[in-house]
């Protein structure tokens, strides 16, 4: 009896080492180009750019002081409110008709999918062309009798670039609702069919119910994504664009180009508690959902 387990704790010594083994090189890969930086990065935001000897909290409150900022995280917090949900929404609006038996379903599978594998400078391309000064928009606009709109140097901007971003994503969350769907059950709307189920009943008390993983999932990479739409503004307007697509890392680029290390990394710090504290709301209401169903 001991041998056996003596054999057995053996075993389970080589499997650490190896599963250890196959780790360590991520590990490594994580530590020197995330960890590290990002704790450089942190203790930068706590110096003086004359004495880094000391610590203290000067970057912060001329970083929350600067109207620069305040408009780059306005734009950058308005443009994820009203992105992400319009986002998510139509993405699962696509995902359930796909999941249905339309005309050329697999085409437009194919067709949403296709902008994930388009580099963004031609994508970025493309939407120049459309809402140029002189571009496809303003002809359509001087066809139908009217002004033409300059639309990346007004207020339109910030509606120009949520089309970008909703175009270029939707097809990975199609993506992951299409797989949500389909890894729900056929008995359970069967059982709702028998005993007369409304289709709106069917999608809030189905659909939706066992959705919610996903959903979690879909509504978490679209904020992520959602602040990290510089290249497509970058490349539409350039470093300096319109107010209302000036965004966070708009700021940051340009802290850099001026090497105010020491702002950029408070910044970046901010940037980053803000994200973390989002996604342990997410978190916070999945939990709390999940355990209301239950």
């Amino acid at each position: 009896m001991e041998e056996s387990v003596m054999k057995m704790q053996r075993l389970a010594r080589r499997e650490l080492f190896v599963a250890l083994s196959f780790l360590t090189p991520s590990f490594i890969g994580f530590c020197l180009f995330y960890l590290i930086p990002f704790g450089t990065s942190l203790l930068y935001s706590f110096q003086d750019g004359l004495n880094r000897s000391s610590l203290t909290l000067s970057n912060y409150k001329e970083l929350l002081l600067s109207s620069s900022f305040q408009k780059a995280a306005a734009n950058t917090f308005w443009f994820t409110a009203v992105s992400v949900p319009i986002l998510v929404t139509l993405s699962l609006v696509v995902a359930l008709l796909l999941n249905q038996r339309v005309f050329f379903r697999n085409l437009l599978r194919t067709a949403y999918v296709l902008p994930l594998v388009v580099p963004v400078a031609s994508i970025v391309l493309v939407w120049q062309i459309l809402f140029d000064w002189n571009g496809a928009m303003n002809v359509v606009l001087n066809h139908f009798g009217l002004n033409r709109i300059d639309w990346m140097k007004s207020d339109w901007a910030g509606f120009v670039v949520i089309l970008i971003y909703i175009w270029k994503n939707i097809g990975y969350n199609v993506v992951l609702f299409l797989a949500g769907l389909q890894n729900i059950p056929d008995q359970y709307y069967e059982i709702a069919n028998l005993e007369g189920a409304s289709s709106r009943r069917k999608f809030f008390s189905i659909t939706l119910v066992y959705l919610t993983p996903t959903t979690f999932l879909v509504v978490l990479m679209s904020i992520l994504n959602s602040f990290k739409v510089f290249r497509e503004t970058y490349l539409v307007a350039g470093a300096y664009p319109h107010d209302r697509i000036y965004m966070m890392q708009h700021y940051m680029n340009n802290m850099f180009l001026s090497l105010d290390i020491q702002k950029l990394s408070a910044a970046a710090t901010l940037m980053a508690l803000s994200i973390l504290v989002l996604v342990l709301i997410l978190f916070r209401a999945e939990k709390k959902f999940r355990s209301f169903m239950e």
